[in-house]
């Protein structure tokens, strides 16, 4: 009987060490779709999917600074504040522990202190001490004591960590705002760093590397951060591009050029007014129109694509481009059938057909049946205001390579 109960006794026991051990790390993605009691799931929206708006900027002339914030298990953290505009860098690491060069094996038996914390490289002229921080309080819950998402242990309790005694009253006037959307005290730290130990290579850069990688965070915040309009990131007024990762993938398989609307997600009207300048949001919001011949896409013939530039969805190509004489963009058709919608426009005691973007749903035009007869027969009117041009040598990059056939 005993021979029979023991070797169940232990694995019961194993099980639960190992268990133990799991809660006391950054989980697999295994781990973190168990349904854990009180544990908030991860987003079904990757690091991976969300576009870098810092990729193309240029920080070499810029004044950098460094604070270091802990908020639970670092691939997240890490993978998040790099997407913040103005963040030059972000790396995992551990601090304001005892001893020196801690191992992630020695982090999270606990015993030393040290919290698993990102060091967050920015650019103060592009994101202040105070709207970097309130990005990062988005996606912690401050209030909770040595825990954040399926992690619990003293490693992953929350902090914000500084260098200089400025950056302390800077935080704490964050955090006195934050409480108000609490019932609860804010326990995260507010502390002079004391030390900060970078952390082994496989964390860094963990969910670029493995995009379906545990992670507690809601990275479909992302989408509604606001990019300057003269953002240097050599994207649109509204700082759009897009991996295209699901449009390339549906075009390889279909064989033909598929735009997943994914990709592309809409921005609310609060993002609108700040991301595009004053003519683009009269013309796709407002749906006023362009002065013609004045505008600056009507003599632009170069190889490339025509985006919406609200969202970076692909409407138009070069190679259906073409001069009608109007004195606006002139194109036969779109990129493709579904990327545009049309709607009734009986302004100023006329009848004509508008044209609107799919995913951005702002205005762009009108489409009329006096195009070229060996084209289609439709002339595809659109304002400059409402699109961006993407160069043929830009598209790769930017994230439309899928589409280079039809920059012509």
């Amino acid at each position: 009987m005993n021979k029979r109960t023991r070797p169940t006794a232990w694995l019961s026991l194993a099980a639960l060490a190992l268990l133990s051990l799991l809660v006391s790390a950054c989980s697999t993605s295994g781990f973190a779709g168990m349904n854990v009691p009180g544990a908030s799931m991860p987003s079904s929206v990757t690091a991976a999917s969300i576009p870098n708006p810092n990729a193309d900027v240029d920080y070499s002339e810029s004044d950098l600074k460094k604070i270091y914030l802990a908020g639970g298990c670092f691939w997240g953290v890490e993978a998040y504040m790099a997407r913040i505009y103005g963040v030059q860098d972000a790396v995992s690491g551990y601090a304001n522990g005892t001893g020196e060069n801690p191992s992630y094996e020695d982090v999270i038996k606990g015993d030393r202190g040290f919290a698993e914390t990102v060091e967050v490289t920015y650019d103060p002229e592009r994101v202040p001490l105070d709207k970097l921080l309130t990005e990062f309080f988005k996606v912690i819950d401050p209030t909770s004591v040595n825990r954040q998402g399926n992690d619990r242990g003293i490693q992953y309790r929350s902090g914000v960590y500084y260098t200089d005694k400025s950056e302390k009253a800077v935080a704490e006037a964050v955090i006195a705002k934050e409480q108000d959307k609490y019932n609860k005290d804010i326990v995260t730290e507010v502390l002079p760093l004391e030390n900060f130990y970078m952390a082994e290579d496989y964390h860094q850069d963990y969910l670029e590397k493995n995009p379906n990688g545990y992670c507690h965070i809601d990275m479909g915040i992302l989408n509604e951060q606001e990019i300057p309009a003269d953002g240097e990131n050599g994207t649109s007024a509204a700082g759009v591009t897009s991996t295209g990762e699901k449009s390339a993938a549906a075009t390889k398989s279909a064989g033909h050029i598929v735009v997943d609307q994914a990709d592309y997600p809409k921005r609310t009207p609060e993002q609108l007014k700040s991301m595009l300048t004053d003519i683009q949001y009269k013309v796709a919001v407002e749906q006023d129109t362009e002065h013609p011949y004045s505008n600056e896409y009507w003599d632009t013939y170069e190889p490339g694509i025509y985006v919406d530039v609200s969202t970076g969805e692909p409407l138009f190509a070069s190679e259906d481009k073409y001069d009608s004489q109007c004195g606006w963009p002139s194109f036969v058709k779109p990129i493709a059938p579904e990327v545009v919608t049309y709607r009734e426009d009986t302004a100023y005691n006329m009848i004509r057909t508008e044209v609107r973007s799919r995913s951005g749903d702002i205005h762009l035009g009108h489409v009329f049946d006096d195009g070229p007869t060996d084209r289609g027969g439709k002339r595809y009117c659109i304002n400059s205001a409402s699109i961006r041009f993407v160069p043929l040598a830009d598209m790769d990059a930017q994230g439309y390579g899928y589409l280079t056939s039809v920059a012509k």
